[in-house]
């Protein structure tokens, strides 16, 4: 399972990734002058600092009372006094250039991508000299590994240069390429216009990060010259070169640049480790790693149409959905980025994964909270990928910390509460440039909410009692004593939230186009999710029945979703005009996917308006809405519509597309590039074969008519499953499933005709309702026959 091409890459948006959890690379493959574009997930600009906003908590009184008035442009331009200064962007750590001296004109050429190792490749001959290259980036090594060779003695001569777009000194200390460099100390977003964007501190005096990144060489055959800034290697027959990196970022809490680590030495010992292995080795200790994460799970749709010679940018634009074979591709690129880009001890995958070469990257490549982060981690779960979900609530636990004073500051509230920005010194406040920008997503005071949801179903995937004991409940009752602060009573006993936004999208209101109101769908919808996953928590665990009476109280007394003129679900409480009625954003459908609240069986009105929602917004969209709708349709049980959704997301962007899809290198185009959209298609996908949100499995809910046989193996089910699945006709015909925590199975299926444990031995199983149940052992498997 591969992606390749014929030729290097002439941008960005060509160039292949690699990962290691915490550094990562772009591959550019070119023959006479290659490019790895390098970054490390630490490198931000800024530091920590207070950036909360007292006069929040003084002008609150008065924004409600203008919503209480219906003054809802007056309120608007109130709340952008709220907002807090502009969150930090993530840095690229810079370039590694290598400059052969074989000129750039091949007999044949070939770059790829190989999913089920980890490891990108490049082939070429030049002279009847046959030349690879093969390059991955070690979790357990800690390193970028790059091996050159050539078939015939002597033939590699090139130069070896390390460069960055930041403030940076080269050198060459023991036989090694340095970087030393400084992060600025203030980075402003590229949608704000300043004379210095980018502001450092002096080089020895500075609170912003500092990094060092070094490249060590091995060589077979040859000689090796060391000058200015520079390796030049003549005449070598193989090249292995290691680079490390490491920045002085100690935490959240602690300035870089004056209670930072000691970087310099982190990056010594990585490559002293590297370089006293064997390149081998590392390559076998990677593709161990790896595939242990990979391998989990498989999909198989049926045979590749397009021919197998054909490059991956042209399987895009000539075939896209039809082939269920690039269909499977993107499925598995999503998985793979997950695993490249998210490890436990990692930062989180931002915006762009750990991908960026920009200083002033779109959106400043920081995680942002009314969609996007969440976006990435949805297959973490159900694609098997769980340890890959760790940086997540790494995140969560850290914003708590900060967003306990950005509660008391900002809302006079207890518990702790977080915006729709988030950078790595884990701002909470509303990012909004000090009114700079707008408050209809600015002042969004419910990402902790969404941001629970991650833990609340990590725990219902795994059944991990202490995680949720240890972990997740403390930080989801925190949460929950937010939001019982922050809503209000309306005067009818009616609990609401004022100032309230759906994320993005305004509204039209006597002629104007304004952001705030009170209880939005989406702010009912996240209290109603949290405080019922906090309620389960404490029945589970035991504790805190007071906290729990009162949680109960309170969500019987939430504000209730409406049905507007439409037929839809609406947005906001009152019957409002849509600012787009095809805008990106479908915050308000939150509960049917991810959330669990809305579905068919517990709420059929409801659950039919928020499909007359996504009906009235169509499928148009940037790469990740088009993701988000995939689920969406799929929890509609609509399988054409959710393929549909699929192959507008697989077509080629070409350059200065406004519409969503793919680039050549299979990454989501927003445009620009924002890797949600991948993990969203990932997630969308095991949507339409297999969910388990209401309590039971549903097999094949949303299967289209153009997949009718196919196979997956090992996605997993909340209650602890593994499943997988075999299919023929549309219809089930073989089943497997691990339980690994043992408890009652139930399946939405009447058509089963035998249970047996994998050893073969009949187990009984009873249907209720339409559901088929059995119980199940601990780590115990069963196959289950439909017919």
């Amino acid at each position: 399972m591969k992606l390749n091409y014929n030729k290097p890459a002439k941008d960005w948006n060509e160039a292949l990734p690699i990962g290691g959890g915490r550094l990562g690379a772009m591959i550019f493959g070119g023959v006479e002058k290659e490019r790895f574009q390098l970054n490390e997930d630490t490198l931000w600009s800024g530091s920590p600092q207070d950036r909360n906003r007292p006069q929040a908590l003084e002008l609150l009184p008065e924004v409600r009372r203008l919503l209480a008035e219906e003054e809802y442009l007056a309120a608007d331009e109130l709340s952008k006094k709220m907002l807090g200064p502009y969150a930090q962007s993530y840095m690229p750590f810079g370039d590694l250039y290598l400059q052969f001296e074989h000129g750039d004109y091949t007999e044949a050429y070939e770059r790829t991508l190989d999913l089920e190792q980890g490891i990108s490749r490049v082939d070429y001959t030049i002279g009847g000299v046959h030349y690879t290259r093969e390059a991955f980036a070690s979790y357990p090594g800690r390193v970028l590994a790059l091996h050159l060779a050539a078939d015939e003695p002597g033939m590699l001569s090139l130069s070896i240069k390390l460069d960055s777009p930041l403030r940076h000194r080269i050198g060459v200390e023991g036989g090694q390429l340095i970087l030393r460099g400084i992060a600025p100390e203030n980075a402003d977003p590229n949608y704000m216009s300043k004379k210095r964007p980018l502001s450092y501190g002096d080089w020895d005096n500075t609170d912003a990060m500092s990094f060092e990144g070094r490249v060590g060489v091995q060589t077979e055959g040859g000689h090796t010259e060391f000058a200015a800034g520079a390796i030049h290697i003549k005449e070598a027959t193989a090249v292995t070169l290691y680079f490390s990196a490491a920045t002085s970022y100690n935490g959240f809490a602690k300035l870089p640049g004056r209670e930072g680590k000691d970087y310099s030495a982190a990056a010594v010992q990585d490559l002293r480790l590297a370089l006293e292995d064997t390149y081998e080795a590392l390559r076998i200790a990677h593709m161990d790693d790896y595939r242990a994460l990979f391998n989990r799970v498989q999909l198989n749709l049926g045979q590749r149409v397009a021919p197998e010679e054909l490059t991956t940018d042209q399987w895009i634009k000539q075939y896209g959905a039809e082939d269920r074979g690039l269909v499977a591709l993107l499925f598995q690129y999503g998985r793979y980025l997950m695993i490249s880009g998210s490890r436990p001890g990692t930062q989180p995958s931002n915006l762009q994964g750990i991908w960026n070469q920009e200083t002033r990257a779109p959106w400043s490549s920081n995680w942002t909270l009314n969609i996007n982060t969440q976006m990435n981690y949805w297959p973490a779960e159900s694609g098997n990928l769980a340890e890959c979900h760790e940086p997540l609530f790494t995140l969560i636990e850290e914003l708590a910390q900060t967003g306990r004073k950005t509660a008391e500051t900002h809302y006079g509230a207890k518990g702790w509460t977080a915006h729709h920005n988030t950078d790595i010194w884990r701002q909470s406040s509303p990012a909004g440039g000090e009114g700079h920008g707008e408050a209809v997503w600015a002042l969004w005071p419910l990402a902790g909410a969404w941001l629970c949801h991650h833990l609340w179903e990590h725990y219902e995937f795994g059944l991990d009692k202490d995680f949720l004991r240890d972990r997740a409940y403390p930080v989801m009752k925190e949460a929950a004593l937010f939001c019982l602060d922050w809503l209000i009573d309306d005067g009818n006993g009616v609990l609401v939230t004022m100032p309230s936004t759906s994320p993005e999208h305004k509204f039209r209101s006597n002629g104007n186009l304004v952001g705030v109101s009170k209880a939005s769908t989406m702010d009912m919808v996240l209290i109603w999710d949290l405080f019922s996953n906090c309620i389960d928590a404490s029945v589970l665990l035991g504790t805190d029945v007071l906290f729990t009476q009162k949680l109960i109280a309170a969500r019987s007394a939430l504000f209730p979703l409406q049905i507007g003129k439409y037929g839809q679900l609406q947005e906001w409480s009152s019957d409002f005009e849509d600012e787009d009625v095809h805008h990106r954003h479908v915050s308000h459908l939150f509960g049917v996917y991810p959330g669990v609240q809305l579905t068919e069986r517990t709420n059929p009105l409801l659950f039919q308006a928020a499909k007359q929602s996504l009906e009235r917004r169509g499928d148009g969209g940037t790469g990740w809405s088009l993701g988000w709708k995939i689920s969406l349709w799929a929890r509609f049980r609509e399988g054409n519509r959710a393929l549909q959704l699929l192959a507008n997301l697989l077509q080629l962007v070409e350059e200065g597309s406004a519409h969503g899809g793919v680039y050549p290198n299979l990454f989501d185009a927003h445009p620009p590039f924002q890797i949600d959209g991948n993990f969203a298609a990932t997630s969308g996908i095991i949507e339409m074969l297999l969910q388990s949100h209401q309590g039971y499995l549903e097999l094949l809910p949303a299967l289209p008519d153009a997949w009718p046989v196919g196979e997956f193996k090992g996605l997993r089910a909340r209650g602890g499953l593994e499943v997988s699945l075999k299919w023929a006709q549309g219809a089930p015909v073989q089943m497997g499933i691990h339980s690994h925590k043992g408890g009652l199975c139930r399946i939405s299926n009447t058509n089963l005709s035998s249970v047996t444990t994998t050893g073969g031995l009949a187990v009984e199983y009873r249907i209720m309702d339409g559901i088929a149940e059995f119980d199940t052992a601990a780590e115990q498997g069963y196959v289950l026959d439909f017919g």
